[in-house]
């Protein structure tokens, strides 16, 4: 029975620490691995026991879960000596979560599946609120019978999951959402400072924009924080760069021309020369207000406060 699977997790960050919550939570036995223990604190504090070593976690765990933040740990975590690959055992299931490139995964599959060990790929969209609350979405491709032993721990912290076949689908379907997602910073910002050249407040443009036919739930989502000028990063500019370069290094191996994902590429990357590497990555808005000759005097700033520089 799925509800008497032993659960592991290696990556307790923004991401892992919510959803490896609501997994404990749920009545799961729970193995965190971390290095970092300012991470993993209140996953234990909450009744989370700690895996030294990824021993300690093969060992401990009958499904074991990455939320990682790039191909290099992934490839340190399951295909360096010693690592998981060496140390899960016929009929463990390896769950990964992040997003990560669909050459380095298929290869993780080969290695694994010599094993018998069964690997999911199954990046989630949404963000740290809706991992909190439970409501993230799941996109999963491997073997559909893993799919469904572990979709009851999956349900404990999405609303929505979907199985796409039995290779990298999933992996391809998260590249697409993060390509819609790091051009829609672009478009919107370039579409707003047009607006202001015509003496509309970002606020009113974005309270029209969140009822009309182009409505979206990310613009919702991000609409106080380009209100209130406040880039704090839920994503950063430097974490959208890292998912642009796999969108285009799958789009090279497989002779896909993205000329407007290639441009969008170079607008992050003159945000990171502007040093904006850490703020979230709708600061683009900001950037195209400079090119086209605006300042704002404060956070709050209305067309009357914006002046040429």
């Amino acid at each position: 029975m799925s509800e008497t699977l032993k659960v592991g997790w290696a990556g307790i960050g923004k991401m892992g620490m919510p959803m490896s919550r609501r997994v404990l939570e749920n009545g799961y036995a729970l193995w965190v691995y971390e290095p970092l223990p300012e991470n993993r604190a209140s996953v234990v504090a909450q009744g989370a026991n700690v895996a030294h070593s990824l021993e300690d976690l093969a060992e401990a765990a009958d499904v074991i879960m990455l939320t990682i933040p790039n191909d290099a740990v992934l490839r340190q975590l399951t295909l360096s000596p010693g690592a998981l690959a060496d140390l899960l055992k016929p009929g463990q299931i390896l769950v990964e979560m992040s997003t990560v490139s669909p050459e380095l995964s298929a290869e993780v599959n080969d290695a694994l599946s010599k094993k018998g060990v069964a690997y999911l790929r199954a990046p989630v969209s949404g963000s740290t609120v809706t991992a909190s609350s439970g409501m993230l979405s799941v996109m999963v491709s491997g073997p559909e019978e893993a799919y469904r032993k572990v979709e009851p721990i999956l349900a404990c912290f999405s609303s929505r999951r979907f199985y796409l076949g039995g290779g990298e689908e999933a992996r391809y379907l998260k590249l697409v959402l993060n390509a819609l997602v790091g051009a829609t910073a672009a478009l919107l910002g370039e579409a707003l400072t047009l607006g202001l050249k015509g003496n509309l407040s970002v606020e009113t443009m974005l309270n029209v924009i969140c009822e009309s036919a182009v409505a979206s739930p990310l613009i919702a989502y991000k609409r106080d924080l380009l209100v209130n000028r406040n880039f704090d990063p839920a994503f950063s500019v430097s974490q959208m760069m890292k998912d642009f370069d796999l969108i285009l290094g799958a789009a090279k191996s497989d002779h896909v021309p993205m000329y407007l994902a290639s441009m969008i590429r170079q607008q992050y990357e003159a945000a990171f020369a502007e040093g904006l590497a850490e703020k979230d990555f709708f600061v683009l808005f900001e950037q195209y207000e400079r090119l086209a000759g605006l300042t704002a005097r404060d956070t709050t700033a209305s067309p009357r406060d914006l002046k040429a520089v």
